[in-house]
């Protein structure tokens, strides 16, 4: 039977997310996923007149062309994969996984080598067209966030389906806050860190690129990121799964970093210069997302959180800072996790998870669901 909450989902990924137009051609990249969405994406393509693509892709399969990667075969990869990105007018991916650490054994120089040969292709995807990435929920998933398969199939809907319409009109205080800010300060359990945002917009993530969604992001300036920070959100990156990570700054630049897997750690971050400075700052309040899951798209979004994240900054909200990396770290502020807060400009704006003035409201929870 078909569940008709693919086609409320499809309906948000095609209308509000993308915004398609009749004669736009749609690249539809799919992983992992049973054939009834695939199948709702494109009839919602259609109905609004637009080209649907679809590209379907196995987790396992691309481990497997991971593990001997060699540069003419990703060069080639990336020459295709180019081609086909400048062809679209839109992308919508949906992201499943049986396994979560399914490249977890790729060696990393094979996967550093991918990464660099097909970023050309991200930056196209990001930067010229239109772009939505949906994760996919799976028993894995479910696993992970301590839920039945049932109840957390319920969850993922209601997630993925809020009214985004809604939570958009209430980001704009708090976008012309940000964009008015020169010192952050952000203080906490093992945390105390100072930075600028100064002249670097932010920006308002309210399902446009992302479902689920819900942040509003911005930059550091590249070189004025001071102190330290420990995240309490567990998180995987590369394959590899990391908790408690730790990281100490001066001017800018991560100069110690740990956690659980210390090594690994530092093995991402010397990727390359750009790696050990900050590409991102960013406050998280989806109302439905209250625990970690080790899923970036997911736990980015937790409400009472803030992401900072080493690595490639956003043309969008840019500091200069380029780099193959871009690794989402997420602090969660709720009381339940140690509380901490956030300060604009030696003003208290959140504390313990929730925006403390009156212009800000709207985006506490009770405000939101």
């Amino acid at each position: 039977m078909f569940d008709p909450r693919l086609n409320q989902l499809a309906e948000v990924l095609t209308g509000h997310s993308t915004r398609l137009r009749a004669g736009e051609k749609v690249l539809v990249d799919v992983f992992d996923v049973p054939p009834e969405i695939v199948i709702a994406l494109i009839r919602k393509v259609r109905e609004k007149g637009a080209i649907p693509l679809v590209n379907l892709q196995s987790n396992i399969i691309n481990r497997e062309l991971l593990r001997e990667a060699d540069e003419s075969q990703y060069r080639f990869i990336a020459e295709y994969e180019m081609a086909r990105m400048k062809g679209v007018d839109a992308y919508i991916a949906v992201r499943g996984s049986h396994n979560i650490t399914e490249q977890s054994d790729v060696p990393s120089d094979r996967m550093k080598l991918a990464m660099q040969l097909l970023k050309p292709v991200l930056d196209q995807r990001v930067n010229k067209t239109k772009w939505v990435v949906l994760r996919w929920p799976t028993a894995s998933m479910a696993q992970l966030a301590g839920m039945s398969t049932e109840a957390f199939e319920d969850f993922f809907f209601r997630v993925c389906t809020l009214d985004y319409a809604k939570m958009n009109v209430a980001m704009k205080p708090l976008k012309e806050l940000m964009d008015a800010t020169d010192r952050v300060r952000i203080v906490g359990p093992g945390t105390d860190l100072q930075f600028s945002i100064r002249g670097i917009p932010s920006i308002t993530c309210s399902g446009d690129h992302n479902i689920p969604d819900g942040e509003i992001f911005t930059c550091p300036v590249r070189n004025s990121v001071q102190g330290r920070v420990q995240f309490n959100a567990p998180t995987i990156y590369q394959g590899t799964a990391f908790d408690s990570v730790k990281l100490v700054f001066k001017d800018g630049k991560i100069v110690d970093a740990s956690g659980n897997n210390t090594p690994r750690v530092n093995e991402i971050l010397n990727t390359d210069e750009g790696a050990r400075y900050i590409g991102e700052f960013a406050l998280g309040f989806n109302p439905y997302i209250l625990e970690p899951m080790r899923d970036v798209l997911f736990d980015e979004k937790i409400v009472g959180s803030f992401h900072f994240t080493p690595g490639q900054a956003y043309e969008t909200a840019d500091n200069g800072n380029r780099s193959q990396v871009h690794w989402d770290m997420v602090c969660i502020q709720r009381p339940e996790y140690g509380g901490g807060e956030i300060y604009f400009d030696n003003k208290l704006i959140r504390k313990d998870g929730l925006f403390v003035s009156e212009q800000l409201n709207g985006l506490n929870p009770e405000n939101l669901v």
